[in-house]
């Protein structure tokens, strides 16, 4: 339906309105705080328990550490993503009826349906997702806000406006690497399904069918505007979290 990101956009614009381009954002407005807490903390947690007796983190355990809070994010993303995908494609697959279409009457819905399970659907394409990106982004991250100034304050934090740059170089690779990862997430997400378009059944067979019928490249679809939308989330997110705002509204004092 879409031939590219700019049609995507014309044509939701023009089916939906201005306000159509920002469907499911409560949903995410919801969640993606608690989300990247975790994602975050979990990292640091695990750095600090995986670094070595003399003080060392080798790149394998950087990387180690960084799946491992992928892992920890998915209890949040999974039905975040699974209800915002739902908000955002029911103009495309269901028309004027995607007006009346809410996240709270998809989750009850699933739920009556499925119990818990219903809103963890796609778990495993989730967990493949969401652990390849971290093990990518953090060591990557690391290893740039390791080579930018620092702060004079005699931390060795580096200045806040190099980590919002390292957070969105690191951010924007490791989103394009995972990009088909994405792909396939999407699309077994995906509840309603346009006519004609492909049934999935599970990780492996939704590869073969969409190598079958698109080619590699489908796989790289929307990897742009995941690009142009993971390099700032993800460098405001460590400006803010080297900035140590959190800190300064509790009252902890980082240099004790």
């Amino acid at each position: 339906m879409y031939k590219s990101m700019f049609d995507c956009f014309k044509k939701t614009y023009h089916a939906e309105g201005y306000f159509g381009m920002y469907r499911g954002s409560a949903v995410n407005i919801l969640l993606i705080t608690p989300e990247k807490a975790i994602k975050l903390a979990a990292n640091d947690f695990f750095r600090h328990y995986l670094t070595t007796k003399s003080g060392d983190l080798p790149i394998t355990r950087q990387m180690l550490s960084g799946g491992l809070a992928g892992l920890c994010q998915i209890v949040v993303t999974t039905p975040m993503e699974l209800l915002k995908i739902q908000m955002q494609d029911a103009g495309r697959t269901q028309g004027k009826n995607s007006s009346k279409i809410s996240a709270s009457s998809i989750a009850l819905s699933l739920f009556r349906e499925k119990g818990l399970a219903g809103l963890y659907k796609g778990t495993g394409a989730t967990m493949l997702r969401d652990v390849s990106f971290s093990v990518v982004y953090f060591p990557m991250f690391a290893i740039l806000n390791n080579m930018g100034p620092r702060k004079t304050d005699g931390s060795g934090e580096a200045v806040f406006w190099w980590s919002f740059l390292s957070g969105c170089s690191a951010g924007a690779f490791a989103a394009l690497f995972v990009n088909p990862f994405d792909v396939i997430k999407t699309r077994l997400q995906a509840l309603k399904k346009a006519e004609g378009e492909l049934v999935f059944n599970g990780v492996a067979d939704c590869i073969k069918k969409t190598l079958k019928n698109e080619g590699p490249t489908a796989f790289y679809k929307g990897g742009l505007c995941r690009m142009i939308v993971i390099a700032p989330l993800f460098g405001i997110a460590q400006m803010v979290y080297f900035l140590g705002l959190g800190e300064k509204i509790l009252g902890i004092d980082k240099s004790k």
